[in-house]
């Protein structure tokens, strides 16, 4: 496989560092990318194609990189490399393997679960906020410039070279799917920015757990040929929810978009309740659209319910706070609800709710009142549900922390919980973690 680069050729790149084309390993819409051997190993390079480098195009970049924007959520472009005024690139970091495209996912052709791909929402979400609050507008948020892993939900977002400066008209305007209706249509004085990072978040939000999208309902059916004009009219000028409460006209075929009736159904009514929103009110008005710090705390509320089917063992998403759980989504038996724990946090306090299931942990964030970035990585538990080894059945909750708790049981009587050591699993169970209030309620 050639490109435009030669295995072999060597660049330079602004800071520096010297930069040995390895080889090609990918092509896009805008350019090419290299495996490139650098001082400090191995690296990606992506470079454009004549027609997309443009002066604009490198303006982009050399800002981008001056920017020095470090988040391991991001491939951001770290050095300028250039060629010819008119030929140019820049380096990167290299994707791991564990992570995939999410045209896969919606191929059905990797296996994942609930848990992965909530966590996976939640850290798509606060991958943008960071950069919405370094007033930067991503402007092309879609299925295409995210990855994630689906085995834990960690997610990696590409093609960062089309980010500007909020306010900055420069460049790109996104994906025609996940443009707000209003670039769409192209209204007077709508440009892309944070309001429509927004709208474009929200539908792929809506892709990740409901294998779909919110506008391809019985219109999108009708539609023999969808060229340009067809996409304009479904995501632009005629732009109807696909559950819609007050218009079915776009509701799903129930034979041919049998799945998302499927997924809308077992979702939880928070999640349900700010997709419509979004979708009906957020269509219409862009101010009123959810916000990051919105999706981030349903999402985070959902994933702590997450149940799994005594049954099938399948995970089931539930609605938080609930007493009641419905059946389950795969094998339709009786959901039973494992006890609750709630976190206080230290002030300003804030309440957490965890359902205790088989593989429960408590992290890092949930002690904090208004966590930066929420972790379930293994590196962040402080507390860890366990089967007693004799017991089978009988639970408790270990400390994985690297200090003592305090317990409090029903009657009144305390006891300090080491670390390393576990604390039997009753209801009325208070423990002191760190300044947050930790109880266990049956249900």
């Amino acid at each position: 496989m050639s490109g435009m680069l030669d295995d072999g050729q060597r660049l330079t790149a602004d800071d520096g560092e010297e930069i040995e084309v390895v080889k090609l390993i990918a092509s896009g819409g805008q350019g090419e990318v290299y495996r490139v051997r650098t001082s400090g190993g191995d690296r990606a390079l992506k470079w454009y194609y004549p027609p997309c480098a443009t002066p604009e195009q490198r303006s982009i970049v050399q800002e981008l990189v001056s920017r020095g924007f470090d988040d391991d959520r991001f491939l951001w472009p770290t050095a300028y490399v250039e060629g010819s005024p008119t030929a140019f690139g820049y380096v990167m970091d290299l994707r791991p393997d564990r992570f995939q495209g999410l045209p896969t996912l919606f191929q059905r052709k990797l296996r994942t679960t609930p848990r992965a791909l909530l966590t996976a929402c939640l850290y798509t979400v606060e991958a943008y906020q960071t950069l919405h609050s370094r007033g930067i507008a991503y402007r092309d948020i879609s299925w295409g410039n995210v990855l994630f892993d689906p085995a834990t939900g960690d997610v990696l977002v590409c093609d960062n070279d089309n980010a500007v400066v909020e306010g900055d008209s420069s460049g790109i305007s996104g994906t025609m799917a996940f443009m707000a209706p209003e670039l769409v249509r192209g209204d007077p004085g709508a440009r892309p920015g944070t309001q429509s990072d927004l709208y474009s978040l929200s539908v792929l939000l809506f892709m990740f757990l409901m294998n779909h999208h919110p506008l391809q309902g019985r219109r999108e059916l009708l539609i023999h040929c969808l060229d340009e004009p067809a996409e304009k009219a479904l995501y632009g000028k005629h732009p109807l929810f696909v559950f819609d409460p007050e218009d079915d006209a776009n509701a799903p075929d129930p034979v041919e978009q049998s799945t998302v009736l499927a997924t809308w159904d077992v979702a939880p009514k928070i999640l349900r309740d700010l997709f419509t929103h979004n979708f009906t009110v957020g269509l219409r008005d862009p101010a009123a659209r959810v916000r990051e710090s919105q999706w981030r705390d349903a999402l985070r509320a959902v994933l702590d319910a997450v149940v799994d089917c005594a049954d099938c063992g399948r995970q089931n998403m539930t609605q938080p706070e609930e007493t009641t759980a419905g059946t389950c989504w795969s094998c339709g038996s009786t959901l039973l609800l494992p006890p609750r724990l709630i976190v206080v946090t230290p002030p300003p306090r804030a309440e957490r709710h965890l359902r205790l299931h088989r593989t429960a942990r408590v992290h890092a964030h949930h002690l904090e009142p208004e966590p930066v970035r929420h972790d379930y990585s293994d590196g962040s538990v402080l507390a860890e549900l366990i089967e007693h080894p004799q017991k089978p059945g009988k639970f408790g909750l270990a400390n994985r922390s690297g200090t003592a708790w305090t317990g409090t049981r029903s009657d009144g009587t305390t006891q300090q919980i080491a670390p390393g050591q576990t604390v039997p699993l009753r209801s009325g169970l208070e423990l002191d973690l760190q300044g947050a209030r930790l109880t266990v309620r049956a249900k």
